[in-house]
């Protein structure tokens, strides 16, 4: 009898690609604002509202729940809507498996490699560095903390974080934001440029979530990043340079961005790296671990 899965944040990119691999070998079931299919369960945050048949007989649940963190300018209002979308599904969820007595062999949560803080250093991050003290470092100590308390109550036998890096996909996110204006000839860095940019492929992320999974020994945080060091401008050159585009436009000045994008633009504008060592060392193999390829692969289908 195959295990059952719970994924909560259906709706999102990296929740439609990994449920494809996973129903080959689990029963995949969904959390959702509405029901459209049969193994999908209505839940309602705000209202702390949920189909307690969703969680009847799991074994694990991938939390992937979370407002777009680039999808609107962080007003206060915003920024609650981000912690609480992370935080108190989360916490939803802890309530219920304690209400309804259930033990979960893993609990496997989505998280941010913003946990270091949005800056540029040059230090390369391990899962042992300290958080940074910006907002979006905030938010993702917020939503660890959460993931943690599955654990700590004695509703998972273990919980893993998985901090992720900017998702390269063909079919929404960062990437396809970039393509309209590299492709009409007008692309160009942001700021310098020279802010470091964590990103991983999206072949490569569902195959974490796939792989922590698989591997009851996994505990923790980790970084879901690439192992090749990139930084904005080099994304963008090659990505002109895989579609054959020109880059002559100067840069775009961060006050631009900031007048555009607010305090958002600080994640434009500043990153560092962050090493994939403790995943690799754990037994995972990138797929795409160098950009060109990644790119490669993406736009050239």
């Amino acid at each position: 009898m195959k295990e059952i899965i719970l994924i909560t944040g259906a709706g999102g990119l990296i929740a439609r690609e990994l449920s494809k691999r996973l129903e080959k070998g689990y029963t995949v079931r969904f959390l959702t604002r509405k029901k459209r299919h049969e193994n999908e369960f209505e839940w309602n945050i705000k209202e702390k509202t949920i189909d307690e048949k969703a969680l009847e007989g799991i074994s694990h649940i991938i939390h992937l729940a979370g407002a777009n963190i680039s999808e609107k300018r962080w007003t206060d209002e915003r920024k609650k809507e981000l912690i609480s979308s992370r935080v108190d599904s989360a916490d939803l969820l802890l309530q219920t498996l304690r209400k309804k007595d259930i033990r979960l062999k893993s609990f496997i949560s989505a998280s941010g490699i913003n946990y270091y803080g949005t800056k540029t250093t040059e230090k390369i991050f391990n899962e042992n560095d300290a958080p940074g003290n910006d907002f979006l470092s905030e938010v993702v100590v917020l939503w660890e903390r959460a993931a943690d308390q599955f654990k700590e109550q004695n509703l998972a036998e273990r919980v893993v974080k998985i901090r992720t890096a900017v998702v390269l996909s063909d079919k929404e996110g960062a990437l396809k934001k970039m393509l309209p204006t590299i492709k009409m000839g007008i692309g160009s860095p942001l700021g310098t440029g020279n802010q470091y940019m964590p990103w991983i492929h999206i072949n490569d992320i569902c195959s974490i979530y796939e792989f922590a999974l698989q591997n009851p020994e996994m505990n923790g945080a980790y970084n879901a990043v690439s192992p090749q060091y990139i930084t904005n401008k080099n994304l963008t050159e090659n990505i002109a340079e895989v579609l054959e585009k020109p880059l002559f436009m100067p840069n775009v000045p961060g006050f631009v961005l900031k007048l555009i994008f607010g305090e958002l633009a600080d994640a434009l504008l500043e990153g560092s790296r962050a090493s994939a060592e403790k995943i690799q060392k754990a037994g995972f193999h990138f797929e795409f671990p160098d950009l060109k390829i990644a790119l490669e692969d993406l736009l050239k289908k």
